[in-house]
């Protein structure tokens, strides 16, 4: 009979408690709560992910089926569906944004050094959009085409480590474009993008953030070189070639998740 932890309990070890209870003592996370804090909120919300449950009835029989292995997963509640559709509904969602960045920041010092398969000092982002489509008569804020609804989930990628920097979820009609105005550039790092951010005040504004980026030209671009300088073609275009084959495996990921 195995008497160790379970690999649900050994994977949440690694998320930092006292950082954690920190962020719900910020915004009161647990005021007048007598039972299913926002620690076990949180580990249900994370056992519905890394098992990809499809909804919260799902996350309830699933949890349920187990009942007796709940407390050695960390789960001291009761886990029902009203509850907690009700805990997502009413906690702040700013507890869960502070420990995100908690995670993100230490995720990069672990891959600061990491080789990513192209010789760059710089930190390399890939920026894109998902289009989720949803049901417009659920979601009707969710605006896209006439007789459909959908959201855009726009992340910004640090390839070194595969680390989301940044999430914005807006409805289906903002243009890829848009999210350029939303991010603060990074001096020195380089951006991967695709056509569909081909705004040149835009891109200007990169360029004034001394950040570098890199673009698809859209077929019908009329531009003149101003000028150029010598670099070592085959080289450039072979890291070029991977920054780019990377972020759309990444893209493909996505997807899948």
């Amino acid at each position: 009979m195995n008497s160790g932890k379970t690999i649900f309990a050994q994977l949440m070890d690694f998320i930092p408690s006292y950082r954690f209870r920190q962020c719900v003592e910020r915004y009161r996370g647990n005021y007048k709560i007598k039972s299913f804090s926002c620690w076990d909120q949180f580990l249900c919300m994370a056992f519905a992910q890394l098992t990809y449950r499809e909804s919260l009835r799902d996350i309830q029989a699933c949890l349920r089926a187990a009942q007796y292995k709940l407390y050695h997963m960390g789960i001291h509640s009761k886990v029902s569906r009203n509850t907690l559709a009700n805990a997502n509904k009413v906690r702040d969602w700013r507890i869960y944004a502070d420990l995100a960045q908690i995670l993100i920041t230490e995720a990069k010092g672990l891959y600061a050094n990491d080789d990513f398969g192209v010789e760059l000092d710089n930190t390399v982002y890939a920026l894109d959009s998902t289009t989720i489509d949803l049901c417009l008569s659920l979601f009707p804020w969710a605006l896209f085409r006439k007789r459909k609804g959908a959201i855009k989930l726009h992340t910004l990628l640090d390839l070194r480590g595969n680390i989301p920097t940044v999430c914005i979820i807006t409805h289906g009609k903002v243009h890829d474009v848009n999210i350029l105005d939303e991010i603060i550039m990074e001096a020195g790092a380089i951006y991967i993008m695709d056509r569909g951010y081909t705004d040149f005040t835009r891109l200007y504004a990169i360029h004034q953030s001394l950040a570098f980026f890199i673009i698809r030209a859209k077929s019908n671009l009329k531009c003149k070189r101003q000028y150029s300088k010598a670099v070592k073609k085959k080289q450039d275009y072979d890291a070029i070639k991977q920054l780019c084959s990377k972020a759309s495996t990444l893209k493909k990921n996505i997807l899948k998740s």
